[in-house]
């Protein structure tokens, strides 16, 4: 593997930690409530801001996150402050699993999408990204949202639309645009049926 393609992994893995705030928010939820899930939520968004703040205003480095950070990052907020917030923004508007699809389509099809498309892709589709990783992230879209989501309208509509935000998004935050639009038309989905 690429010293590029290890980076890129590595980034991947602190996707897959977000499944633990995900999971903390589900049983906050149902021990506590809703309300009490969210403010732990925005705790934690609080928490990275603060952290931002330090790495970005004050210029101190932190050291484990200082590894995973882009180059387009250095002088921008980390891309887990936009997933927070979309992770907020979900849960307080889209019914729970359809904020869920959109959360998990946003871990998961952007970390498959990058390590197949680096690895495997060799035809551009657009910009920097390869019909290889445009694939790779439709699938897992789809198999995502057969897992968590019962209804194939709203299934192809999310998966679909997560996949062509990653496609064409490259200087604003897909962490955050992912979540909301493909959160979005699974519910407009949800209530037009």
């Amino acid at each position: 593997m690429t010293l590029n393609l290890v980076q890129e992994v590595g980034r991947k893995i602190i996707h897959i930690t977000i499944l633990l705030v995900l999971v903390a928010y589900f049983f906050i939820h149902q021990s506590m409530g809703k309300q009490i899930a969210l403010l732990f939520l925005v705790a934690l968004l609080i928490g990275f801001l603060i952290l931002e703040y330090l790495r970005l205003e004050l210029n101190l480095k932190i050291p484990f996150f200082s590894h995973f950070i882009r180059p387009k990052e250095q002088y921008r907020m980390y891309g887990v402050v936009y997933f927070l917030s979309a992770t907020i923004i979900s849960f307080a508007v889209f019914d729970n699993k359809i904020a869920l699809a959109a959360l998990l389509m946003t871990t998961f099809g952007d970390m498959v999408a990058a390590v197949i498309g680096k690895r495997y892709g060799t035809t551009l589709i657009y910009r920097n990204k390869t019909w290889a990783g445009f694939l790779a992230e439709l699938g897992t879209n789809l198999i995502v949202g057969f897992f968590v989501l019962d209804n194939i309208y709203v299934i192809l509509g999310m998966a679909s639309v997560a996949t062509i935000v990653e496609t064409i998004v490259d200087e604003l935050d897909d962490n955050l645009l992912i979540p909301l639009f493909s959160g979005f038309v699974g519910q407009a989905i949800l209530f037009s049926l």
